[in-house]
């Protein structure tokens, strides 16, 4: 049975990846720091659990080596675009520091067929926004050039060369998965739809930033998850993959839905000042990942978005 070091596995992304990969019958063990988005309550009791920074060398290193880990899936990251034009410096230290530091430390543990080659199997996880900007029309690929426009995307596409630089120079098995705007289970409520939601529930307007008209590109969390397994399991070293949900959105239409779902007044909707340097559209031509992995993302947007929206309601009144 292989043996996953999941960082950041108490977050969002990490901790839902966590559940589905020991269902498929690996054994996780996850390092976290448990900042504001990381919660104990989404570590899944089967898998084992330290309390630390990616950027702890030598604590990253000796976990590799007393747990055998036959592969490292790097989730761990600061994520929101806002914090990081607000303090980019956290941003600088976890995802490309703690890149680096997760890059070193698998490089130095000695080879061990079948799965490595010249250092543990390392999976970066990214995101579409290292890719910068689209136009009206277009779609991201893997052969994009990455212009990344905020602190954080900056930050997370040096952390993708970092991991690509170690492929080509060190021979490390590293794949660099990069996907679109998450939603799901979960979620830190300042991201868009968790926020939007809590707005709602505590009689608050629902802000939205600028014309509302800009454009994401929606998958649900568990076919993200899904892909990055599927990367893991039949990705080739030095490749990168794109996922997508396949679901273009406005942020405004986004907003519509919900006041939808909840059966709230659109009036309450508040346009607010927009974000410096807001990225207008992304979007993912996943077709690569289709082709070589045999991904599909299999959950219905709509359907997939009220029981999202159901969620975070639940979750508010458990904690009344």
């Amino acid at each position: 049975m292989q043996v996953l070091l999941v960082t950041g596995g108490a977050g969002f992304i990490g901790s839902i990846f966590v559940d589905r990969a020991i269902a498929a019958g690996y054994q996780a063990v996850i390092l976290d720091k448990l900042t504001y988005a990381g919660k104990r309550e989404y570590v899944n009791p089967k898998a084992g659990f330290v309390l630390g920074d990616i950027c702890d060398g030598p604590l990253v290193a000796q976990l590799l080596r007393d747990k055998k880990i036959d592969a490292m899936i790097n989730f761990a990251a600061e994520s929101h675009v806002d914090r990081s034009i607000e303090n980019p410096a956290d941003f600088i230290q976890t995802n490309i520091i703690g890149t680096y530091t997760l890059l070193n430390a698998a490089l130095k543990i000695p080879p061990g067929p079948p799965l490595t080659k010249g250092g543990i199997k390392f999976i970066q996880v990214s995101t579409d926004e290292v890719y910068g900007e689209l136009g009206p029309q277009g779609k991201f690929n893997e052969d994009s050039p990455e212009l990344p426009n905020s602190p954080y995307s900056a930050s997370k596409a040096a952390g993708d060369m970092l991991a690509h630089a170690w492929h080509h120079t060190y021979q490390l098995p590293v794949i660099v998965t990069h996907c679109s705007n998450n939603y799901g289970p979960r979620q830190d409520s300042e991201k868009l739809i968790p926020h939007l939601v809590q707005c709602a529930v505590s009689g608050k307007n629902l802000p939205v930033y600028g014309d509302g008209s800009h454009v994401r590109d929606w998958i649900h969390v568990e076919d993200h998850c899904d892909g990055i397994l599927l990367a893991l399991q039949k990705g080739k070293p030095g490749r990168s993959y794109c996922f997508s949900g396949g679901t273009e959105k406005t942020n405004l239409e986004i907003t519509k839905q919900i006041c939808k779902i909840l059966g709230i007044d659109q009036k309450r909707i508040e346009f607010v000042a927009d974000r410096r340097g807001h990225d207008r559209r992304y979007a993912i031509d996943d077709s690569r990942a289709q082709k070589e992995l045999g991904f599909k993302h299999k959950h219905d947007f709509d359907k997939s978005l009220e029981e999202t929206v159901h969620w975070y309601l639940n979750q508010t009144k458990l904690a009344k």
